[in-house]
């Protein structure tokens, strides 16, 4: 392939990825940053200094909480729906696959919301808080920062199917992944923009273990996989025991925002088969992945527009759902 058809190739996928999307035209309203700004104007500065005293504390949070806005966002919209805990008819997200024993972070939103509900009662949701710690923490690692639109309301009930089935798994063929992907109407250069906040994070032993030891099931493993990476990794994660030790989704700088993520896809050095796919399975996400490994700029901006996009995925709005008083259970 010429330099100029993967420069065009490039730039046309870019062509799908508007760059609007600062209001989300959603059910019964629009989502739009100065919402609060006269029910609740110190809403903002309350999110990120708590935010900023919990990154502090434990750099790891950071990624937790971003990571709480995409496994929330994926099911049912962006509706806090992962923060609920089981009660009566409600079974949490929080015990599916996806979210077992490694979503983190809700006590940081717990202290959050509780001194939110101090400054203005029952005003700002559970849901835009969220959005709010996913940007902050962004900012905080390093990363680019951008306007929150705002407005979404919580949700009354979960679902636990939902979770299960339409957050990608590390395991995940690329198709798969593409697919819940664009079944929240993102495309193929959110998906790789996206991917991009493994630069921050760790990933547990069970989840990348089938790559150092039997990828396809012939008990080989993944030929993806920089080989003296997988036997630096194999130390500390055996063929069995071990699931839960952790390790940095990107070695190189393991808590900057930065696009050292896909310099590390290029020398085969993803840790996840989810990450590494992305150069291995498609040409339009492989000229993506290597256009973000040589363009910071470029990435952050798009990550930038990808997420605002993500935060518009189905909100509740208007007089849909409420304004929970407790992020983990519906108001009774």
């Amino acid at each position: 392939m010429s330099q100029f058809t993967k420069l065009f190739l490039v730039l046309s996928l870019f062509a799908f990825a508007p760059l609007c999307c600062f209001s989300g035209k959603t059910h019964g309203g629009y989502l739009y940053p100065q919402f609060y700004d006269h029910s609740c104007p110190k809403a903002q500065q309350i999110v990120k200094s708590i935010v900023a005293k919990a990154v502090a504390k434990e750099a790891r949070m950071a990624a937790s909480l971003l990571r709480l806005h995409f496994h929330d966002c994926f099911v049912q919209g962006c509706d806090a729906s992962l923060l609920l805990d089981s009660s009566g008819s409600i079974v949490s997200e929080k015990r599916s696959n996806p979210n077992r024993n490694s979503a983190r972070g809700f006590e940081v939103l717990d202290e959050i919301k509780s001194a939110l509900e101090k400054q203005c009662p029952q005003t700002v949701s559970c849901a835009d808080i969220v959005a709010l710690a996913a940007r902050d923490t962004t900012v905080l690692s390093g990363g680019p920062s951008w306007e929150v639109p705002l407005g979404r309301r919580d949700s009354r009930s979960a679902s636990l199917s939902g979770s299960n089935n339409n957050i990608p798994a590390p395991n995940n063929t690329f198709q798969t992944i593409l697919t819940k992907f664009k079944r929240q109407g993102l495309n193929v250069v959110d998906l790789v923009a996206l991917s991009g906040s493994h630069t921050t994070g760790n990933a547990r032993c069970t989840s990348f273990r089938q790559r150092l030891y039997n990828q396809s099931g012939n008990g080989q493993p993944d030929s993806t996989f920089d080989q003296s990476y997988a036997a630096q990794l194999r130390t500390k994660c055996p063929r069995s025991g071990g699931d839960q030790n952790l390790f940095f989704l990107d070695f190189v700088s393991p808590t900057k925002f930065d696009n050292s993520y896909f310099k590390n896809l290029l020398y085969s050095k993803g840790l996840l088969s989810s990450d590494q796919v992305l150069l291995t399975k498609n040409e339009a996400s492989m000229e993506l992945v290597k256009t973000f490994s040589e363009n910071n700029e470029l990435f952050f901006e798009q990550f930038a527009q990808s997420m605002i996009k993500m935060g518009n995925i189905s909100p509740l709005t208007g007089s849909r759902g409420e304004i929970r008083k407790n992020c983990r259970k519906i108001n009774s």
